[in-house]
């Protein structure tokens, strides 16, 4: 379990992000009242904020917290809620996070176009306030996360992914994301590019870490119940699975893919890959790379001046690592 609780963690901003809350439902304001509603809707359902969080003390240990701290937060939440939109119509997906998702309310059309809307509303507040270099970081990691997702589905027609494409796959798709966090928020703080450099190697071996103990709970492990085994139905190869494979020989490898492509239509085959895995050490080796990026993570943070922030962000590292879903 995180031995910090987000309330602890979010201590040295916790006025920001109260404030930014407010800013953030007025960026989104629309006259159109359906639009207007849904995007009521939207932030009524919001997560953990750790996005935000995330850009508002790489803000504050990087050189303070600015007025563009905020929009480049907003900026941040703007396009990923637009991706996140966009792809629960894609996936057909029914819910996010307990709530229903905005298609399974208003049909594909309308989610598409409130997608296409909140995107929009990012780019303006940009422009609006002269934040190109903002703009930049977020455009290029909503660009690396579609180019991600794209690699992994290319690769999962064959199974034939490499530890080294895992890791640019999870880089893209989950690091890119967070890395855009950190390096924002040291952007906004007009710090020097050495320190915005400095946060976007921490953004992205946080990321990679985090990517890595998501792929850990489709196995059931730290007690979390279960396994899930969604993605080996999904033929999504991740690093236990990679591991495995890469200990086997041809056979025996062979064999497990077979199994692989059948356990959508044949649950048990899952719990037999996730055996495999086990037994073969998938799940440790998984566990020792994660905690490599999390060593880099917390040795770059260590180069940074001590303050509030920074315990804070050392705090939400773990928390990340430690979380139980």
């Amino acid at each position: 379990m995180p031995s910090f609780s987000l309330k602890e963690i979010q201590a040295p901003v916790a006025v920001e992000m109260a404030e930014f809350e407010k800013k953030f439902r007025q960026s989104m304001r629309s006259n159109v009242m359906l639009l207007d509603k849904i995007t009521g809707y939207i932030v009524k359902r919001k997560g953990k904020q750790m996005r935000p969080l995330f850009v508002f003390l790489s803000a504050g240990v990087a050189n303070g917290i600015s007025e563009s701290t905020y929009r480049g937060a907003a900026l941040i939440e703007l396009l990923h809620t637009a991706t996140l939109v966009h792809d629960d119509v894609v996936d057909d997906a029914h819910y996010r996070r307990s709530y229903f998702s905005i298609n399974a309310l208003w049909k594909n059309k309308i989610a598409v176009l409130v997608g296409d809307f909140l995107l929009s509303r990012g780019l303006l507040l940009s422009l609006e306030n002269n934040d190109f270099d903002l703009l930049k970081i977020v455009s290029n990691a909503v660009k690396e996360m579609s180019e991600g997702e794209l690699l992994q589905m290319e690769k999962a027609r064959k199974l034939d992914i490499t530890e080294e494409v895992y890791y640019e796959i999870i880089r893209q798709k989950t690091a890119s994301l967070i890395t855009a966090c950190c390096r924002t928020g040291a952007a906004s703080s007009g710090a020097s590019s050495g320190i915005v450099d400095q946060m976007t190697q921490f953004g992205e071996n946080v990321g990679m870490a985090f990517q890595i103990k998501d792929d850990l709970f489709d196995y059931g492990t730290y007690e979390i119940g279960k396994p899930t085994g969604i993605d080996i139905k999904e033929k999504k190869m991740t690093l236990p699975l990679i591991y495995a494979l890469n200990q086997s020989g041809r056979s025996e490898k062979n064999r497990i893919k077979k199994m692989i492509k059948k356990s959508a239509q044949e649950p048990a085959l899952v719990h037999e890959v996730i055996d495999f895995v086990k037994s073969t050490g998938g799940i440790q080796y998984a566990i020792e790379v994660m905690e490599q990026y999390h060593e880099k993570a917390k040795d770059i943070l260590a180069q940074l001046p001590d303050s509030d922030y920074k315990t804070s962000l050392d705090q939400l590292v773990q928390f990340t690592i430690d979380r139980t879903r």
